[in-house]
């Protein structure tokens, strides 16, 4: 296991590097690529609330370079910068993007609703697997329960990962048919919009895999 390991994880490093920075590039691409229409992330978003009779979100400025994200807590789509106030390929497809997880929550979409209730539980793990990570190995033989602990954290931050992909992959299948169908984005810039929206959603399988990467070496090494 052990060089296997230590094999896998670095490819999934190195893939994981030139997934982000292939996502930045393309973002960066498609941020200089203007919308026909010339309509803001911002105008993109509330236009696609509207179509899907949403009322009660709100599309606010978010700080930090791709920093957008939906809460369901107070119901907000939040954009970067770039994306709120751009009038590119690039900022159509994040808000849009965005929009599609207020109509998942809207629409009570499944995982939507699975993904939001592990939160709490996702949180406390993040926060005691990274103690737990070292003393499991550091007192190994006197508390043995410690990689136990240790491995059910992992299990459920790489179970959270999983179950991040279909509701990021659904997020941009919304998006993309509601860019098509309503003209925001149509032909070449539609393309580039789910040219854009792939590249992102690769980053969250990068994540998933690394991972679990992690959690069978936690497993295999609690066997040995």
């Amino acid at each position: 296991m052990g060089m296997g390991y230590f094999l896998i994880a670095g490819i999934l490093t190195v893939v994981g590097m030139v997934v982000s920075n292939r996502l930045k590039s393309k973002f960066s691409h498609y941020s200089k690529v203007p919308l026909s229409n010339g309509m803001s992330g911002k105008e993109v978003a509330e236009t696609m609330l509207r179509h899907y009779g949403i009322t009660d979100v709100k599309v606010l400025p978010a700080q930090g370079f791709l920093s957008d994200h939906y809460n369901p807590a107070n119901k907000t789509v939040n954009l970067s910068p770039e994306v709120y106030n751009g009038r590119s390929v690039a900022a159509a497809a994040v808000a849009s993007h965005e929009c599609g997880h207020a109509v998942q929550h809207a629409t009570a979409y499944s995982m939507l609703r699975f993904r939001s209730a592990m939160v709490p539980v996702v949180k406390f793990a993040s926060m005691a697997q990274q103690y737990l990570f070292i003393g499991a190995f550091l007192f190994l033989n006197q508390f043995p329960a410690l990689m136990t602990f240790t491995l059910i954290t992992f299990v459920i931050t790489t179970a959270f990962s999983f179950v991040t992909l279909p509701v990021e992959f659904d997020a941009s299948n919304r998006a993309l048919k509601w860019l098509n169908q309503s003209n925001v984005a149509s032909g070449s810039e539609h393309e580039g919009a789910k040219d854009a929206l792939w590249w992102a959603a690769m980053t969250y399988v990068s994540a998933a895999l690394s991972s679990l990467v992690i959690l069978l070496y936690l497993f295999f090494a609690s066997r040995d």
